[in-house]
């Protein structure tokens, strides 16, 4: 359980990871030589983005935002003298169909570039897209930008000129390498996961495993680390980053739904986390597959539609935490972060005034809490199961050795060597014994259960006088012996002819000797249990016949150096 102090350090360091990523972290479109729009303008697509230029009534220059309503949105970039020349236009990443690029010179001149969106690069600057202008010379006065069915709005509200890509430099480098050794330690948690598996076999060890594997390719896919790695097309890392956010979610919410322990959330509430789960998947395939279905309110829609699981989670949260859940502490720690990025995404993404946050130095801070403290939490409910584990099969073996156990006599009861008699087999014991008290029960009708039972613990304590002769009582006054060895017949003779002595020194005043007779058989290849005793049964009862207080044997063994003939008795 996390005290005062702990859960203090544990929100203080979550704060300084987020902290220092947002210290670390290069800011885009805000250095001298980046050029923002001056102006949009609404189009068709039948329309030439070039017609638009001298149509001056038409553009909309000031503090509004573009929207993306139109079919075609234009961005006009007015250059001054002195400007550097750029080279790229640079963007957030989202679904579109194409991109045109005009560069107009002072005298009318035009040259025109046209992008397919399957063709877009990735930018070194994280989630960035960037796409090469027409030549820019220092006659160049306007760059006109035309992009074919955007389908987010900070496509617009991002976009800007720069003479480069801005992930190339020595700071923005800096920066990649740290994340790039953030996303490293995700990969230590996958090896505690192993280990853990292979102990608990627990179900939320695996999603919380497909939960770091996913965060750890949402930092490689967002960032610029991908790109420096692989150089994939911009349009995949905007499809993969839509579809490892509806895993990261649906991972989470199944991790939780196995992770909180049974009893510390309500039932109702924890059935609905798996439902969660589907929803968050199946609306990021469908966003990702169909992203132009509802073009110009999807993305809000989108992202509006997770508002339910945050909610549910939070809510779980907050039941399991009055509950006592000690997971439940190290996950909420963990996840603060990042309830913290779906509440900035979802308020901008749904309110058309402001403009989307998609909070990304957060989420890279927010991955490594949560990984962290799951990870952590984990580990304290590996501990915790493991004890209440071991305690389970401590009490188990401890009630199943006391459902194989005689009371009584302390002896291992029929249950005992009918459960473990192919292991006793195994282990050499080739002959059985039943052995039967002569006239007990005259005893206890004389003297009364309670000398009865004396006598039973004494013929008990006889009987297991020889460590290589396994004793077990049967029931009433019964017992079977298991034996081994070349002198197997004459040790359990001889444990039957101590009987006598041992019962009249623990019963003194009896007044009567109490013998016993017994059958003795081999166990032959392949028998179970009841064959030998069915046999050793017949024998014994034929000793009794025949006057008590005697051995038959069915064996061809020796009994004492000499032949074992069919009514040997004891002296």
């Amino acid at each position: 359980m996390l005290g005062g102090g702990s859960r203090w350090l544990a929100v203080g360091l979550w704060l300084l990871l987020a902290l220092a990523a947002c210290s670390a972290a290069p800011s885009y479109a805000t250095g001298a030589a980046a050029i923002r729009p001056s102006c949009w303008t609404p189009a068709s697509l039948s329309e030439d983005p070039y017609a638009t230029v001298g149509q001056k009534g038409r553009w909309r220059c000031g503090p509004g935002k573009p929207s993306i309503e139109a079919e075609r949105v234009l961005l006009r970039f007015d250059l001054k003298a002195g400007d550097a020349a750029p080279r790229y236009l640079l963007s957030r990443r989202s679904a579109l169909e194409a991109v045109h690029l005009l560069a107009i010179d002072e005298d009318g001149a035009v040259r025109r570039a046209s992008i397919p969106a399957a063709r877009l690069a990735s930018s070194l600057a994280g989630g960035f897209f960037k796409a090469p202008l027409p030549l820019v010379s220092r006659r160049t006065r306007q760059i006109i930008v035309a992009v074919d069915l955007p389908s987010h709005a900070m496509t617009l509200d991002r976009a800007y000129l720069s003479p480069r890509d801005d992930g190339d430099e020595s700071g923005d480098m800096r920066f990649l390498l740290i994340l790039a050794g953030l996303a490293g330690t995700l990969a230590m948690p996958l090896i505690f996961n192993t280990a853990f598996y292979r102990v608990l076999r627990e179900p939320f060890v695996v999603w919380h495993s497909l939960f770091t594997l996913s965060l750890l390719a949402t930092i490689l896919v967002t960032s610029g680390v991908a790109v420096l790695l692989f150089e994939p097309p911009a349009m995949l890392l905007s499809w993969l980053t839509t579809l490892l956010f509806g895993l990261s979610v649906a991972a989470g919410a199944m991790f939780t739904y196995g992770f909180i322990e049974p009893g510390m959330m309500r039932p109702s509430l924890r059935r609905l986390l798996p439902p969660c789960a589907a929803w968050a998947m199946g609306l990021a395939m469908l966003h990702a597959a169909f992203p132009f279905v509802a073009r110009p309110i999807q993305s809000s829609l989108y992202t509006a539609a997770f508002a339910p699981i945050l909610l549910v989670f939070v809510i779980c949260m907050v039941d399991a935490l009055r509950r006592g859940s000690r997971a439940a502490r190290f996950q909420a720690i963990g996840y603060a972060p990042m309830i913290l990025v779906g509440l900035a995404r979802l308020v901008t993404g749904v309110i058309p005034s402001l403009s989307f946050a998609d909070a990304m130095l957060l989420f890279y801070a927010g991955c490594i809490a949560e990984v962290l403290f799951t990870t952590l939490g984990m580990a304290d409910r590996f501990i915790t199961m493991k004890r209440d584990r071991d305690h389970a099969r401590s009490e188990a073996r401890f009630l199943e050795r006391l459902a194989e156990t005689d009371a009584l006599t302390g002896l291992l009861n029929r249950r005992a060597i009918e459960g473990r008699f192919e292991k006793l087999r195994a282990e050499g014991y080739a002959a059985m014994a039943v052995v039967d008290l002569d006239q007990f029960k005259s005893i206890n009708d004389a003297r009364g259960h309670a000398i009865g039972d004396a006598v039973l613990k004494a013929t008990a304590s006889a009987l297991r006088q020889d460590p290589s002769i396994r004793s077990f009582r049967l029931g009433g006054e019964e017992f079977v012996l298991l034996l081994r060895g070349d002198d197997a017949t004459m040790a359990a003779e001889r444990l039957r002819r101590a009987i006598p002595a041992a019962v009249a020194d623990a019963v003194p005043g009896l007044g009567r000797t109490v013998t016993a007779s017994m059958g003795i058989t081999a166990i032959m290849h392949g028998e179970g249990f009841l064959q030998p005793y069915e046999r050793a049964d017949t024998l014994l009862y034929q000793a009794k016949s025949a006057g008590r207080n005697r051995t038959r044997c069915g064996m061809s063994r020796m009994l004492g150096g000499e032949p074992a003939s069919a009514d040997q008795a004891a002296a």
